[in-house]
Order: C-alpha cells, then structure tokens, then sequence
C-alpha cells in the first residue's frame, strides 16, 4: 500500500515532467520563431539559412516584408558591408518574375537587399526558353525556394494585348498574353482596355497562364514542385496600396 510519501513523490515527478514537457515545447517554438526573425531582419542571408528555409517560410518572409513596405515600415537592409559580403556567393530565397514596368520595384515592394532575391523581368511577365531557364538556375542551381510570378494593375503590355497592338517584336511577345485574355471570355462588362475590372481579370489570368507554362514547359521545376522543394505561386501588386495580393491557381 502506498504510503502519502509515495503519493507526493510520484505527484513531485509528473508535475515536474509535465514542466519539462512544457519547456521543451516553448522552446522549440521560440527557437522557430528566431529562425524566422534572424531571416526576416536585415542580416545577409547565407547558404547556411538558406538551407533550413521551406518555400512556406519563405512565403511568409515575402508577405512579412510586403507589409512593412506598404505600412511604411522599413529599415536599411543594404549597407557597404553587406555589399562587400555578397561579392563571395548569393543565396537568394526567392526569385520573382516581374513585368518589365518602371513603377513595380521588386526588392523594395518586398523590402529586401542584396543578395535575398533574384529577380527576373520581362514585359507582362511572360515564361520563354531564357526566362525558363533563368527560373531553373535560380532554384536547381542556386537553391531559390519558391518562383513568384507577379503582375501588376494597369499593366501596359496587358492594354497593349487587348488592344491588339502590333509592332515590331513587340508583337510576338504580347501573342504570348493572348491566351489569358481568351481565358476571359465569360467576364461580365466592357472588354477593353479602359475597363479597370477587366483590366484586372486579364492581369491574373496572365498570371496564372504563366504559372501554367513553366509546369508545363519546365520539366525540372514541375518536378522539384511535386516534390515539395519548391512553390511556384502568383500575385498581383496594387500600385496604389503597395500590397501585394497572393493568388490562388
């Protein structure tokens, strides 16, 4: 029979494993949270943090940092130090396939520095061979972790396809965002150009329609996707705001 020493005794145990568990738990969690913070803050990012990011980690710094840049919160991330250490390697976390538009500065829409992006422009954010490739190297090559393709409102080259502009080489490049607007067919109003709301259906329809080739055209990535070491996402940036609105596929 168990004497009340026994019972205080096994009482002292349990509480006290019951702590540890506790413990261990929170500072899992706090270690966890550092890791993100160490990223998300202005230091260099090395192959060492590089490493332990996961595209959804990475997501969440790009949607952190889009945050501070539209609430005006930002800090200097580029500093002659931080110039001088990037001369030895890069390891970006991210690369971005922007549209060529002056008014749509990637690194800073997603305040970053030096070294934490690659970032690939062309107008309408269009995938061919070079940007395929571009987007290969980024992320088999040099350990990118998510492609974010990202359009813009009152994009020039989107009026200039519904408008059906023809010049130059212009020309087969925008035939390359004919597909998107044909994807919108069943929108309801004005299909021009001067209609902001269809403006804005064809902008991610585009966006989409280019996430759909580099699957389909991009063995590598498809398969690195379904693998879970990379994300290939979309969004839109509202110039206005300074938002960028992620999109679903």
């Amino acid at each position: 029979m168990k004497t009340h020493n026994d019972l205080m005794k096994g009482l002292i145990v349990i509480v006290i494993s019951t702590t540890m568990i506790t413990c261990t738990k929170k500072n899992e969690e706090e270690q966890q949270n550092i890791s993100k913070k160490e990223i998300i803050d202005k230091q260099f990012l090395t192959e060492k943090k590089q490493s332990k990011l996961t595209p959804d980690t990475v997501l969440e710094i790009l949607k952190a940092r889009n945050k501070e840049f539209s609430n005006d919160n930002l800090t200097i991330r580029n500093t002659s130090k931080r110039i001088r250490k990037s001369s030895l390697g890069q390891f970006p976390g991210a690369v971005i396939l922007s549209c060529l538009d002056s008014r749509v500065p990637v690194e800073d829409i997603f305040h970053s520095g030096i070294g934490d992006l690659f970032v690939a422009r062309v107008a309408g954010n269009i995938s061919n061979e070079d940007i395929l490739g571009s987007l290969e190297f980024a992320c088999k090559v040099s350990g990118a972790k998510v492609i974010l393709v990202l359009g813009h409102e009152h994009c020039g080259a989107i009026k200039s396809a519904i408008d059906n502009v023809e010049l130059g080489n212009i020309t087969a490049l925008l035939s390359k965002i004919k597909p998107a607007i044909e994807k919108t067919n069943d929108f309801k109003g004005e299909k021009s150009s001067v209609n902001p709301g269809y403006l804005e259906a064809v902008t991610k329809a585009n966006v989409l329609h280019t996430i759909s080739n580099i699957r389909n055209n991009s063995p590598l990535l498809k398969e690195m996707e379904s693998k879970g070491k990379i994300k290939i996402v979309g969004a839109e940036y509202h110039m206005e705001t300074g938002n960028v609105e992620f999109l679903s596929d």
